[in-house]
């Protein structure tokens, strides 16, 4: 059986050796995945908030852009998106002559994009904090739970373990909080546990406002992203009830129709689980080099799985993303074609 949890301050060594190497101040560099959710986005601003306050030089890079609805959290102006081609050249520069490099929120490094190869060749360390599943062995520190509901749980559970809790401010807690609210369905996924309501209990004592940050994430859409959703639920939703599925799909020239921004997308798959019977929905997205895909499942249905096996992707057991290099329409007929395998499990 593989091992759930692999955590470098349960060594001692290890543990020694890493706060030795951040004793003093270190050029740094926080890489998240392409397409950053509020998990990747807050785990990364918490913890530039936390090494900041060392004294450590440190620049978050996301291999894409932020996406509008994220862009309220503290820091997230500063982020350099290394598609952005004003921020590629000193994003490469920085990775290239960095003394560590953290990886946060994926743990194979595909999901870097563009970004890849330059964390491949960097000579700095690298730490990898992360939850999903399969992981890539490409870091010298592995901070990775398969069972944590969150990296913002796992950053706010290292800092703990390395003694600096009482760094974990209202900043750094409302970057956290956000990963936590966005990872767990606002704390209603299978993966929360009585640890995630301890952390967000911590983070709240912090000053961290719930009320304020749930606004921000779900009560602050433009009237075209609500168009667009309107528009994919009620004439782009699909459900298969021989097989209790529900997908969506959105072309390219939809998108446009709706001027659709980075994030709006984001969420719509799961409305396809609150469909009574439902099992599986998947949400296929026309983008201008590939089809972005998102799985949700729940109980026994491992969408990371079957991702992986047919999508190029993986994930979470209930939560999984894919991509595809076909067309639209031969992507959504392979998944059908692949329905009688998906349920089965």
């Amino acid at each position: 059986m593989k091992r759930m949890k692999v955590f470098f301050t349960d060594n001692i060594e290890e543990t020694a050796r890493f706060k030795a190497f951040l004793a003093t101040p270190k050029k740094v560099v926080i890489i998240c995945h392409q397409n950053p959710d509020g998990d990747a986005l807050g785990s990364s601003l918490g913890l530039l908030h936390i090494l900041q306050q060392n004294n450590h030089q440190v620049v978050v890079i996301s291999p894409t852009e932020v996406p509008e609805y994220l862009a309220w959290l503290p820091g997230a102006d500063k982020i350099l998106d290394f598609e952005n081609y004003t921020h590629s050249e000193k994003a490469k520069a920085l990775v290239e002559n960095a003394d560590i490099i953290f990886c946060l929120d994926f743990s194979v490094l595909n999901r870097a994009k563009n970004l890849e190869s330059f964390i491949r060749k960097a000579k700095g360390l690298k730490v990898m904090v992360d939850h999903h599943e399969e992981p890539e062995q490409f870091a010298d520190f592995k901070f990775w739970n398969v069972k944590a509901a969150s990296t913002c749980e796992l950053i706010f559970a290292m800092t703990e373990n390395l003694g600096d809790r009482q760094l974990v401010n209202k900043t750094v807690a409302t970057c956290l909080h956000t990963g936590l609210i966005t990872d767990t369905g606002s704390f209603r996924f299978d993966s929360v546990s009585q640890e995630v309501h301890r952390v967000a209990g911590e983070l709240v004592s912090e000053g961290v406002e719930v009320n304020k940050i749930h606004r921000n994430l779900f009560d602050n859409n433009d009237l075209n992203r609500l168009r667009l959703m309107g528009f994919v639920l009620s004439q782009k939703l699909v459900y298969l009830p021989e097989y209790n599925i529900v997908y969506m799909s959105i072309t390219a020239d939809e998108l446009k129709n709706f001027e659709s921004k980075s994030g709006d997308t984001e969420g719509l798959v799961n409305y396809g689980l609150s469909i009574k019977g439902v099992k599986v929905s998947a949400i296929f997205v026309e983008r201008p080099d590939l089809i972005k895909i998102s799985f949700r499942s729940v109980n026994e249905v491992s969408v990371s799985e079957f991702s992986r096996k047919n999508f190029d992707g993986g994930g979470h057991h209930n939560a999984a993303g894919g991509r595809s290099k076909e067309s639209l329409d031969k992507t959504i007929e392979k998944f059908i074609s692949l329905l009688p395998e998906l349920v089965t499990q």
